[in-house]
């Protein structure tokens, strides 16, 4: 974070809303990242590719970030089994939440769906209240 930059924050905000516009006018999809692992945990014939390939452009932009930008990516201050840990709390959180982040902050508000207001108010405000009482615990600086 000491390299932020708004510039860099709005390009990438605006890729992200292009990739899930192209998506959902191309596929009629939502970009929700946790309903497309969901769907190839269970796959359904014909839904799988198109999963894939969204998924590996994440990852391949990644990839390529940190192959030709190694100082932009940074690293977890935490090991390897909290992160694993709360990886999966978050998987469980957005399957009982009916979608992740992506899906109602990104696509949901976009469409204007109330039910993805009231989960994002909840997401943000639960990761609020956590980061705080991480920090008033002493758990992090």
């Amino acid at each position: 974070m000491n390299e932020f930059t708004p510039w860099s924050a709005l390009a990438g905000g605006a890729l992200i809303g292009l990739a899930a516009s192209v998506l959902l006018l191309a596929n009629g999809r939502v970009a929700g990242i946790s309903g497309m692992i969901g769907g190839l945990i269970a796959p359904v014939h014909g839904e799988v590719r198109w999963r894939m390939a969204f998924l590996a452009g994440l990852m391949g932009a990644g990839a390529l970030l940190a192959l030709f930008m190694p100082g932009q990516v940074g690293s977890s201050p935490r090991a390897l089994p909290l992160v694993a840990v709360a990886g999966l709390l978050v998987g469980v959180g957005t399957r009982l939440g009916n979608g992740c982040t992506s899906g109602h902050g990104v696509c949901g508000l976009s469409r204007r769906s109330p039910r993805s207001l009231a989960a994002t108010l909840t997401f943000m405000t639960t990761g609020a209240l956590t980061v705080l009482a991480v920090r008033l615990l002493g758990g992090a600086s």
